[in-house]
């Protein structure tokens, strides 16, 4: 079966026996292209136990989620908090921004023109500015003042815009796991530097993205690594800004998340300006990261 057989993942008419079907697909469809991708044999596993536990279900997953919340999704068994909130994601966006990431079909400004009131303009200047793709994200983005900081957007925009996803994402809105872990940047810029020299070095397997590659060559590496509890994956930004600036070998977007947390994400740039300048530096985290060097120049 084509690697792209399940791209609608969730048409909204779909019934929900289908809908598990089609989420067990999508999960086995993660192992196989983690498989081809040289990711640890652990994950892979994980992804094809789950999918063979949404297979003998019962309850359609929907009716799960909307009866229990993510905890009901957690609880099956072979099902972490991590595979439980992309479920949650498949049934609440009918999308897994993770597995198009990496099939190479993720549109994420295609997706933020289905909500009112963003344009493509808007679309481009969120996604350049936030590099966010998922529905998800960018409701986040609006609730925690991120999305005050993208032009053309004050506040009366930003509260339709929640209106907006709210709707859209049928909230219900689905709780967060507790905790804001995050990776110390000491991490983050060793999984950046691993990535860059395995990249440079030509030993990454590559996928082909869809945007900003008309010849559909497959030249986007891909970087598949643990540290302690972190699961990893690095790529080039493959943003029009990115594109623009000829800073596609530069920037590199870091996704992170652990068995019992959803994923986030940092993008990794080399600092132009000030006392960090020429540094590789974790966006949003300048500061911690000087701390860093400076107990590295310490010895």
């Amino acid at each position: 079966m084509d690697i792209h057989r399940q791209e609608g993942i969730l048409a909204m008419n779909a019934q929900a026996d289908d809908a598990n079907v089609v989420i067990a697909a999508n999960l086995r469809e993660m192992a196989d292209l983690l498989e081809q991708q040289e990711a640890d044999g652990f994950r892979v596993g994980a992804y094809r136990k789950a999918a063979d536990s949404v297979t003998k279900l019962a309850m359609p997953l929907e009716e799960r989620l909307r009866r229990e919340g993510l905890s009901g999704l957690d609880a099956i068994p072979g099902i972490g908090k991590s595979i439980a909130a992309a479920i949650a994601e498949m049934i609440s966006t009918g999308r897994w921004a993770q597995l198009e990431r990496l099939r190479g079909t993720v549109d994420p400004e295609r997706l933020f023109q289905t909500i009112p009131g963003v344009g493509p303009e808007l679309a481009r200047r969120i996604y350049a500015e936030l590099h966010i793709d998922t529905l998800e994200e960018l409701e986040t983005a609006a609730h925690d003042g991120q999305l005050g900081q993208v032009k053309g957007l004050g506040r009366r925009r930003i509260e339709m815009l929640k209106a907006s996803l709210a709707e859209r994402l049928g909230r219900r809105r689905l709780p967060r796991w507790g905790g804001s872990a995050v990776p110390p940047v000491a991490v983050i810029l060793d999984v950046d530097r691993e990535y860059r020299d395995k990249a440079v070095a030509g030993t990454l397997r590559k996928i082909a993205p869809k945007r900003f590659n008309p010849t559909g060559e497959a030249w986007l590496p891909v970087l598949h690594s643990r540290r302690h509890e972190w699961i990893f994956t690095a790529l080039y930004s493959n943003t029009q800004r990115a594109h623009e600036l000829q800073k596609i070998q530069d920037w590199v977007v870091i996704y992170f998340h652990t068995d019992n947390q959803p994923e986030g994400q940092y993008t990794v740039v080399t600092e132009t300006t000030g006392s960090l300048r020429g540094r590789r530096v974790v966006r949003g985290r300048e500061d911690e990261c000087g701390g860093y060097y400076r107990v590295v120049a310490d010895g």
